[in-house]
């Protein structure tokens, strides 16, 4: 009986369960070896780098390695330098982890951070904040709303009971079919 054709892995689904458990004991092997610091570049002295994910390809021989250094400042110099000792790093996690590849690593900038930033940005700004604030509502079911030149309008909001006179008025008048 033939087999069923399903879809190529990495194409239409996430990454396996095996894919996840080698990428966090890859990034905390990682982060072990730069902890010590071992390395000696002066892009590298005296910085902390975060780790933040280790995605490793479907057949666990390469592995994309997301970094950001403490603070953001130099990201493209530390990744630089990172990618140069690629070689030693992926030596020491050797003898840190049990795989029976370490795969090859590639390091790049993590940019999540600087787009939470953004966003951040783009939601204290005062425009959002306008937009998001609630519309007071009067008793007589007004709602009031900021005009650009700093006057208050109101709009009339309609209840249910508005929308059926107003079906009412229009049967009445011929508008409306029964």
């Amino acid at each position: 009986m033939p087999r069923r054709s399903s879809p190529e892995r990495g194409h239409n689904q996430g990454p396996t369960q095996r894919q996840l458990r080698v990428g966090e004991a890859l990034r905390h092997a990682l982060a072990e070896v730069l902890r010590r610091g071992d390395i000696r570049d002066p892009d590298l002295s005296g910085v902390s780098v975060t780790i933040t994910q280790v995605k490793p390809s479907p057949d666990m021989r390469y592995a994309t390695v997301f970094c950001e250094p403490l603070g953001g400042k130099n990201a493209k110099g530390v990744v630089a330098a990172l990618n140069k000792h690629k070689g030693y790093l992926r030596g020491e996690m050797g003898r840190l982890i049990t795989t029976k590849f370490t795969p090859e690593l590639r390091f790049v900038e993590d940019e999540s951070f600087a787009e939470a930033q953004k966003i951040e940005d783009i939601l204290k700004s005062t425009r959002v904040q306008q937009d998001l604030a609630a519309p007071s509502d009067d008793e007589d079911g007004a709602e009031a709303y900021p005009a650009a030149d700093g006057e208050v309008l109101f709009q009339q909001s309609k209840t249910r009971k508005d929308f059926s006179q107003e079906k009412h008025q229009r049967k009445q008048a011929g508008q409306l079919k029964k």
